[in-house]
């Protein structure tokens, strides 16, 4: 009699073993599938991320192409220029780079930035300022020129009319 009820017993918890293990499966693969699509959420936006946008910078006959960068001062340059070329009278300052008013504010997101030839950067919010050289300041970065051959000719020396449209 005590065997039987022995077997009975480890008989019932071996089955309630493998019902609480098949819980603790169901439950893993439900933890897995949201982290599987939070992967594939991550990944789309990631490819959202990539794409690039170009805008065109034209220095009288030279057209050079930029890769705008992705932060709110950039974004409203973007639309800005959504609306239709700008063109704006840049004076040459200290030897390194070229400074003009937008005419208007966009948003900031200044960091302290080293910056090389051909960036585009925002100063105090309504100044564009391109470089031919090399400078660190706080800026908010809007863009880079991709294919510097002929930039500083292009600007050369003094004042010069820069025109920035979307591409």
């Amino acid at each position: 009699m005590m065997r039987r009820i022995l077997f009975w017993l480890m008989a019932g918890a071996l089955i309630f073993s493998f019902l609480l293990s098949g819980c603790n499966e169901e439950e893993k693969e439900k933890t897995e599938i949201p982290k599987t699509e939070g992967q594939q959420t991550e990944i789309q936006e990631d490819t959202e991320e990539s794409e690039e946008t170009i805008m065109k910078v034209q220095i009288e006959d030279q057209v050079f192409t930029a890769e705008l960068e992705k932060n709110p001062g950039a974004e409203a340059f973007a639309e800005l220029l959504k609306e239709g070329p700008v063109t704006i009278q840049m004076n040459d300052y200290a030897g390194f780079e070229k400074v003009g008013s937008l005419g208007k504010s966009l948003p900031t997101r200044n960091r302290q930035t080293t910056t090389q030839p051909g960036d585009i950067v925002l100063y105090n919010g309504d100044q564009i300022v391109v470089f031919y050289g090399s400078n660190s300041w706080s800026y908010t970065r809007l863009a880079r020129i991709q294919d510097l051959t002929g930039w500083e000719k292009a600007l050369g020396n003094g004042s010069v009319e820069v025109t920035f449209c979307a591409e």
